[in-house]
């Protein structure tokens, strides 16, 4: 797939909360195309602490009003500068990058899909489930926060499939971890999707090898590049050794990985 490095101007900042906001970017000509799972690598004008690219996971794309949608965390003063930013502003990117998640089986048929996702790490889920349901699948979501003020556009997942929720402390959904849902005991799926912190992602795996159930995880080491050049992302797989998850990855069956 095509890769572009460009500046797209900010069409709004959406202050989701004091922790999350929604970039909202647009330009002149239609947006490329993107794949669910896919990421940019964002330059960071005027900070000066930000020398490298930051890589944004691909929240939504939004053909009808050509618009790329970054859920962003403010984490840091890189991060932190982003929510500063005005309509009109420009911000240069380079995407798309990397590979995507799984849209169908190798028969071409849409399997029953369960989206698992954590935190920030539900932020490709969104683009995802929109892809499925344009194929004619309902996907199934499963989110998880610490707390209810900690979940992410839940409105915005319920649009394109069920939506099921825990929370650590109670506050919303079932309390517990994404993997003690009850719903594992109720359904199977065919395939498992997941993103989120890295603990998490394990016993998602370790949970869908017990159930028999096939499992991809999003990878969410540091790539200061996107492209394999600096090696700050490679990771150790069982087939291949060492590889570079921005080429590679990020999506990545979780029997290929040691969890």
């Amino acid at each position: 797939m095509k890769k572009y490095c460009s500046d797209l101007t900010v069409k709004a900042v959406d202050h989701i909360n004091e922790k999350y906001i929604l970039l909202r970017l647009t330009q002149d000509e239609p947006l490329p195309e993107m794949l669910p799972g896919q990421f940019v690598e964002l330059k960071v004008e005027d900070s000066p602490a930000t020398f490298l690219r930051r890589p944004i996971s691909i929240n939504n794309v939004d053909v009808q009003n050509n618009e790329l949608h970054l859920l962003v965390a403010l984490v840091g003063e890189g991060t932190r500068h982003l929510a500063t930013l005005k309509s009109g502003d420009r911000l240069n990117l380079m995407y798309p990058l990397g590979n995507g998640f799984t849209l169908a089986t190798a028969s071409g048929s849409i399997s029953k899909r369960l989206l698992i996702g954590g935190g920030v790490g539900v932020a490709p889920l969104l683009y995802l489930g929109k892809k499925l349901q344009e194929a004619g699948q309902e996907p199934t979501f499963l989110l998880g926060a610490r707390s209810k003020k900690d979940l992410l556009m839940i409105d915005s997942f319920k649009q394109y499939g069920r939506v099921f929720v825990t929370t650590e402390d109670g506050t919303e959904g079932e309390k517990g971890f994404v993997t003690n849902h009850s719903l594992f005991n109720t359904e199977h799926f065919d395939l498992i999707s997941c993103c989120g912190p890295m603990p998490m992602m394990k016993a998602v795996a370790q949970l869908a090898d017990k159930l028999g159930t096939e499992c991809e995880i999003s990878l969410e080491n540091k790539m200061a590049c996107g492209l394999g050049a600096c090696l700050c992302c490679v990771e150790k797989t069982k087939d291949k050794g060492n590889v570079c998850v921005c080429t590679e990855g990020p999506l990545f069956n979780s029997k290929r990985l040691n969890l």
